[in-house]
């Protein structure tokens, strides 16, 4: 899975790399070198543009859709949930059932994105044991051995919250979750899962909103599982485990002396 993420790259970076002409953050966002669950974060989409108020539709109006940076909270939230709180366990969906799951079929269909990273964490078990008896873990760092900017393949949902006034500008929730799936050479001893990538040159056949459906089985061929894009990992301090710990320090190397015990290969 994809559970911890690094973020540190300003809208205006972003907007660069993943040629945005339209942003629509309402806020900016702070480096975050410890994405969790539940947290805000960039996402970059292809949409639509409604009409101009008081102009009718016609010949003359830009349809086609443009290129967005906008802020999306981490988890997402189908539609017809009736609680918004089902996103805190929707953070990935796996490749092998992104196309068939009533969670995430609709999104997959219309409402793919890029989710930005620096890179992410994953925790290998250990031979160590804790208090508990469970081995402990430790955590890495994966992340392009060029420090290019990660582009994560997701799916963005819009939920419209029935308890909220029509001009509340908080009732509808924007939310996203990761593509992931299986690790089978060296990332995937640490971990079995990991996020599926966007390739610059794939980047607007997967974003592109009006993919046919005949088509649809053919854009998971646009993606490419972690460990095939250049990625390297190195132990990290096991302060990352805690959310509230935040700062480009939880990105740095750990010293050999304090890694947990782990196989002499992940080092």
């Amino acid at each position: 899975m994809c559970g911890r993420y690094a973020s540190s790259r300003s809208p205006e970076d972003l907007a660069e790399e993943f040629e945005v002409v339209d942003p629509r953050l309402g806020r900016e966002l702070p480096p975050d070198y410890n994405v969790a669950p539940t947290k805000e974060v960039y996402a970059v989409m292809d949409r639509v543009p409604r009409p101009e108020k008081g102009r009718e539709e016609g010949a003359d109006d830009a349809r086609d859709p443009v290129r967005q940076l906008r802020v999306l909270r981490w988890g997402l939230v189908p539609s017809w949930a009736k609680d918004p709180g089902i996103g805190s366990r929707m953070i990935n969906a796996r490749m092998e059932t992104v196309a068939d799951k009533p969670a995430y079929r609709r999104a997959f269909a219309a409402r793919r994105c890029l989710l930005p990273a620096d890179g992410y964490f994953e925790w290998y078990p250990t031979e160590q044991k804790g208090k508990s008896g469970k081995p402990l873990k430790q955590p890495f760092y994966i992340h392009p051995s060029d420090d290019r900017v990660m582009a994560m393949a997701g799916l963005y949902e819009i939920w419209k919250d029935p308890t909220r006034d029509e001009d509340d500008p908080e009732r509808f929730r924007w939310t996203c979750t990761v593509l992931t799936t299986d690790a089978p050479d060296d990332l995937g001893r640490i971990h079995d899962r990991m996020p599926l990538l966007v390739a610059p040159e794939r980047r607007d056949a997967w974003l592109d909103p009006a993919t046919p459906k005949d088509d649809l089985p053919g854009l998971l061929q646009l993606l490419e599982p972690a460990q095939q894009t250049g990625l390297v990992a190195h132990p990290v301090s096991t302060a990352v485990g805690n959310v509230r710990n935040n700062g480009p320090e939880l990105l740095e190397p750990l010293p050999l002396e304090e890694t947990l015990p782990v196989e002499e290969t992940l080092l």
